[in-house]
């Protein structure tokens, strides 16, 4: 009889799960594998769900173009780049996923691969959770906000939606030729073995600092660690998340819910409007970003100095993750 029950426990939340060990915070972490509609096929979205004891409250956090959910995790000195860390010592869950066609997640044909479908599956995730938790929030960086923004606009089931590494006034003289680094993957010693097809994209060997560091310190353990761990995107990931996230057709106008964005002033996607957005302070990023959010209730911005794209990298993260931590306890 019990084991009648676990069964079909599990088949009503189709999830996977592999328990981890759990960490010092009191954390229980798992593997969960979730079936998910992915266009007109069905694929599998792979996600680390971490639960402190007594959390009501669960990020479910999108990894930029190239990175996995291992973004969200850093083990160089975790305590001030690791935000699945700092979510859950404050008493918040967090389900860092891997990106269709990424890490442990199904890898279909890259033609396959974009915003919507992306979003699409991020949706399911989101409803695997909602009976566990009373909030969900949506949050990404890079190309994961621009799914995570898809995902708050068509389907409007999230409380909240974090917006990191993205504006939707982007300065094209610098995202270029950053994007000019970006190499088939089946040109990449390392990642060809994967056998995927040459729609996705990875980064050229050693570019990674320029790309998404510099002007930070070039910290030999992060940018080995980085490059280490790199992985892929799909073509059509990048560009329907120009198509998407921009000033002529934002998506997250469809947006319902509160949203906080967070940006690096060193960033690409930083500038002078419309090349970047005003990331001179805070309240300056608000007030340059706050028309593409028109139907948000409420927005909130907090600017990081000092640091390139990836902003989880940034020795002075953890006064980011503060600054997010307290925006979602007052929601």
């Amino acid at each position: 009889m019990r084991l009648r029950r676990l069964c079909a426990a599990v088949s009503l939340a189709l999830l996977a799960v592999v328990p981890l060990p759990a960490n010092a915070a009191q954390t229980n972490c798992q593997d969960v594998y979730t079936p998910v509609r992915f266009g007109l096929t069905q694929q599998t979205m792979y996600g680390k769900l971490c639960v402190p004891q007594g959390a009501t409250t669960v990020q479910v956090l999108v990894p930029g173009g190239s990175y996995t959910s291992e973004y969200w995790d850093i083990p160089v000195n975790p305590e001030v780049r690791s935000v699945r860390q700092a979510m859950n010592n404050a008493g918040i869950a967090t389900m860092t996923v891997d990106r269709i066609g990424t890490g442990k997640s199904s890898k279909p044909l890259s033609l396959l691969v974009n915003t919507t479908t992306q979003a699409q599956a991020v949706h399911h995730v989101i409803q695997t959770l909602r009976p566990r938790f009373q909030k969900v929030l949506g949050g990404g960086h890079s190309i994961g906000s621009g799914i995570a923004i898809a995902e708050a606009s068509t389907y409007r089931d999230v409380d909240g939606v974090l917006v990191t590494g993205m504006a939707n006034q982007w300065d094209y003289t610098r995202v270029v030729p950053a994007l000019a680094n970006a190499i088939p993957v089946t040109l990449d010693p390392k990642l060809s073995k994967l056998g995927l097809d040459p729609g996705y994209l990875t980064t050229a060997p050693g570019a990674r600092y320029g790309m998404f560091h510099d002007p930070g310190p070039a910290n030999p353990a992060v940018i080995d660690y980085d490059e280490s761990t790199k992985d892929v995107f799909a073509t059509t990931e990048a560009v329907t998340t120009i198509l998407m996230n921009n000033i002529v057709i934002p998506a997250s106008r469809g947006i319902t819910a509160p949203v906080m964005s967070v940006q690096s002033s060193a960033d690409y996607f930083c500038g002078t409007p419309p090349l970047g957005a005003d990331c001179s302070s805070a309240e300056a990023l608000v007030a340059s970003e706050r028309p593409y959010f028109s139907n948000a209730p409420r927005m909130d911005g907090f600017v990081l100095d000092g640091y390139g794209h990836c902003i989880n990298f940034a020795p002075n993260s953890a006064e980011y993750h503060a600054a997010v931590i307290a925006w979602q306890k007052s929601l």
